[in-house]
């Protein structure tokens, strides 16, 4: 099968995996708060461990008073490029989980997993509803912690910038070159019967 994009794949998959990718020119134009819950509306429907639902997304959209807090964590390459996205998201997850019929809290093995699950349910919407999500983890994670209140036993996971795609004119000359989808391992790499 190929794509819109030209990637192509072994068995007739949904379009929606590989038109999916994650761009770094973005637009700028304003995402609406609606638009936004939108997005992590879906990613609450991710699979969880014991439906333990881990994942918390902090967001901030550009333009709100939140924005220059949660941009500031960027470490400068990411500020270069992000500068233009329309919403910011640090995904966060609980590392511990109440499981059916327990009295208290467990440590989850999962959490991080699961926290994956809901930024792949997030990045799928966004690119179904027009937007594009790019995750990252080029930011400083201590900072993140203190600074957007993250309560202890969570995890701060990764970054995620929303926007419009844009015109990869707006890069830096070293991000437009690699502005375009990137292209995955070959199936019978990452997938072994019975064991490596």
């Amino acid at each position: 099968m190929i794509s819109s994009n030209s990637r192509t794949t072994d068995y007739e998959i949904n379009p929606v995996f590989l038109d999916r990718w994650s761009p770094r020119a973005f637009t700028g134009e304003e995402i609406s708060e609606t638009d936004l819950l939108l997005l992590l509306d879906a990613a609450r429907w991710a699979p969880s461990s014991y439906n333990s639902q881990p994942w918390r997304f902090l967001y901030a959209r550009k333009g709100t008073a939140h924005w220059d807090k949660l941009f500031g964590l960027l470490n400068p390459f990411n500020q270069s490029w992000v500068q233009h996205a329309s919403a910011l998201v640090i995904v966060v997850s609980n590392s511990t989980m109440l499981p059916p019929g327990a009295e208290k809290r467990v440590p989850s093995h999962s959490h991080s997993f699961d926290a994956g699950a809901a930024w792949g349910y997030l990045a799928l919407q966004a690119s179904m509803s027009g937007w594009a999500a790019h995750g990252m983890v080029g930011f400083d994670f201590a900072r993140a912690f203190t600074e957007l209140n993250v309560p202890e036993g969570y995890r701060v996971e990764a970054a995620v910038a929303i926007g419009r795609k844009g015109d990869k004119s707006i890069l830096p000359p070293q991000l437009a070159e690699r502005e375009a989808p990137s292209p995955r391992l070959a199936l019978s790499e990452i997938a072994m019967e019975g064991g490596f």
